[in-house]
């Protein structure tokens, strides 16, 4: 804490243009106290998550990366793609993947080669005949019997040979197991077995052992550019290339390097997401003082420590690069070095080779030791096991930290100027950027159980814990009304508002919640705090609402206009919307459904002796589902309002007869 916060305070020459601002505009410092160092660490992530100060280094990463979950504890288990993982539940987790349709491609080729199950257990132990997967010969069909369970448990046993990389070994045992068949003349399953060799040899055949020992990894490349910082992660698993994935923070420079690193570790790794036991670095960030200069760059802008050379086990190569770098004066700040004489060069070689064998090696003070140890230690709690933070340590590694540099270079030669948000907001016409954007979606049946559903996007991301429902009784049916009743309780909710509210439909759906918001809400120039749109499906060659998959021409609305916005068919801004659209029109569906059900079932709860309307909604208040009540014990009933004794115990008969 001492030497963080003293960085901060150096004579105004010797800090960044960023720094110097947020001193200016400082009051005060205020602190918490902790009992561990590893907790203020997590502390200190928790803050910039929840309230992304303006000055700090922020991650917009909060997305979960896919991954593929096969349980061992199940019979019959299937492939699942989770973004999640779950601590110590008997399953094994195969990723990340960053892009989820290259795993869905992935886990389509797996089906392909392997028939496992593709059911939810439900479905499994409710069929009584196979399904069509069983027929077209994707599926072995566990439902009805039709593999054992030791079958089965091999076939799985080759699917996680497969994600772990140990294709030759599984091939090796595809090819005994094809040779016994065709011994024993049973041609059908020696051919089968043929295919899935073939197969797999053609899955696998462009995936490249960076690892000749196997392992997982991630390696960190810092790229300085004359935009920002660039990072780029390459994922190792079981000794290949798993994915990467890149970053960029516009108007940083090499004093930011440090504090990017360090904030990046405590906010890229946490609970959920695929910990390795080992992550490479281009520098140790607590090495280095915070705030300070004192990163060079190599020939290709990237970065590197000064005594980076040392720890690497060369004494002339700086940051594990083919090419030498020349720490100090010959270093421009813009990352140009000038390019010295042969004699140069080796007088400068030969000079610091000198230095350094003569000169103490750097104490590490005891600081660094315990910011070091502290943070692998959470890193270590977060992944279940041991993980180390360290520099390359052989050519492997450092050919992983030139593939994620050159990936974050690539990626932000790819990348466009313009964010997302001043996208919107030139496309609306707004004199603010749109990064906050909140869809609504009205969902009944026959005007029963009807719900509104709304979504809330941040930055191009779903920001799914302000998603909300809302219950709408007595519009009848009627969109309008059911719009109507939600924006006034929208209303009482309150902040935060939107910098766009979408609302699924028309110029009709837009007026009756304008008219709701401008008796509210509206300045003495008539202006709402936020902007208000609606998005429309698109209209065929006959008028109709074009409802076809892949539609790109929806329309946009504006209270008070008749003419929709005029967009571009399948611009970024519209597909986003759409995206946005699609997902509130999923959850507003899905929270309905969840009603329709209950209500369903409250009618055949109130058949129940003792069970009236009244009593039914209470159960539905205090338990999620049906398999809960009939759990809860009489005594538990009877603490519900308004039940006595007598009424709980006839209640709880009642309910074990279902």
């Amino acid at each position: 804490m001492r030497r963080r916060v003293r960085s901060y305070f150096r004579p105004p020459d010797q800090l960044t243009a960023k720094t110097a601002a947020m001193i200016r505009k400082a009051e005060g410092i205020e602190f918490l106290t902790t009992t561990t160092e590893k907790e203020a660490l997590l502390l200190e992530a928790s803050l910039i998550k929840k309230h992304r100060p303006h000055y700090n280094i922020c991650l917009r990463d909060d997305k979960q990366y896919v991954m593929f979950r096969l349980s061992e504890k199940e019979p019959f288990p299937r492939l699942e793609i989770v973004r999640r993982m779950k601590r110590r539940d008997g399953a094994r987790y195969f990723g990340p993947f960053t892009s989820g349709l290259a795993a869905r491609e992935t886990w389509k080729t797996i089906h392909r080669i392997f028939p496992l199950r593709r059911c939810s257990d439900r479905a499994m132990n409710n069929r009584q005949t196979p399904c069509l997967y069983h027929h077209i010969h994707l599926c072995a069909a566990p439902c009805t019997g039709e593999i054992t369970p030791e079958a089965y448990a091999d076939m799985t046993r080759r699917v996680t040979l497969l994600l772990s990389g140990k294709s030759t070994e599984l091939i090796d045992l595809l090819k005994e197991a094809m040779n016994r068949a065709s011994d024993e003349l049973d041609f059908e399953r020696a051919a089968t077995l043929r295919d899935q060799i073939r197969a797999i040899e053609k899955t696998v055949e462009k995936q490249a052992i960076v690892l000749q020992s196997g392992g997982d990894m991630d390696a960190l490349g810092l790229v300085s550019l004359p935009e920002g910082l660039a990072l780029g992660v390459v994922f190792v698993r079981h000794g290949l290339v798993q994915d990467r994935s890149a970053f960029f923070w516009p108007g940083l420079g090499l004093e930011d390097a440090a504090e990017l690193l360090w904030s990046f570790l405590g906010q890229f790794y946490h609970a959920g997401r695929s910990i390795p036991p080992r992550i490479v670095l281009p520098f140790l960030p607590w090495e280095t003082e915070p705030g300070s200069a004192s990163l060079t760059v190599d020939s290709q802008s990237a970065l590197v420590a000064p005594h980076a050379s040392a720890s690497m086990g060369s004494p002339f190569l700086v940051g594990g690069g083919a090419t030498p770098c020349f720490c100090g004066e010959d270093t421009l700040a813009g990352g140009e070095a000038k390019k010295p004489t042969l004699i140069e060069q080796a007088a400068a070689l030969l000079e610091e080779h000198e230095r350094r064998q003569t000169a103490p090696a750097p104490e590490k003070s005891g600081d660094d030791e315990n910011s070091a140890e502290a943070l692998e230690d959470v890193l270590a709690e977060l992944r279940g096991g041991p993980v180390r933070l360290a520099v390359p340590r052989n050519d492997e590694e450092r050919r992983l930290l030139d593939m994620a540099r050159s990936n974050a270079r690539e990626s932000v030669r790819n990348r466009k100027d313009v964010s997302l948000a001043e996208r919107l907001s030139a496309a609306f016409r707004y004199d603010r950027p749109i990064s906050r954007v909140e869809c609504a979606d009205v969902s009944h049946t026959g005007g029963e159980a009807t719900k509104v559903g709304a979504v809330v996007y941040e930055d191009g991301r779903p920001l799914k814990k302000d998603y909300r429902a809302w219950n709408i009784e007595g519009a009848g049916g009627d969109d309008y009304a059911a719009l109507t009743q939600w924006a006034k309780r929208r209303l009482e909710h309150g902040e935060p508002w939107p910098d766009l509210l979408l609302i699924d439909g028309g110029r009709g759906q837009i007026a009756a919640v304008d008219a709701v918001l401008r008796e509210e809400l509206a300045t003495e120039e008539g202006r709402l705090p936020f902007l208000l749109a609606g998005i429309a499906k698109a209209r065929d060659e006959r008028g109709h609402a074009d409802r076809r998959a892949g539609n790109v021409a929806d329309r946009i609305f504006l209270p008070g206009r008749s003419n929709p916005l005029p967009l571009k068919e399948g611009c970024p801004e519209l597909l986003f919307l759409q995206v946005v659209r699609d997902a509130a029109h999923d959850f507003s569906i899905g929270r309905h459904r969840q009603a329709r059900a209950k209500h369903a079932f409250s009618g055949e709860l109130q058949q129940l002796p003792g069970i009236g309307r009244q009593t039914a909604r209470l159960l539905w208040e205090h338990f999620d589902s049906v398999a809960d009540m009939k759990a809860a014990s009489a005594a538990r009933l009877e603490e519900l309002p308004g039940i006595g004794r007598k009424k709980a115990e006839a209640i709880w008969k009642a309910l074990q007869n279902l």
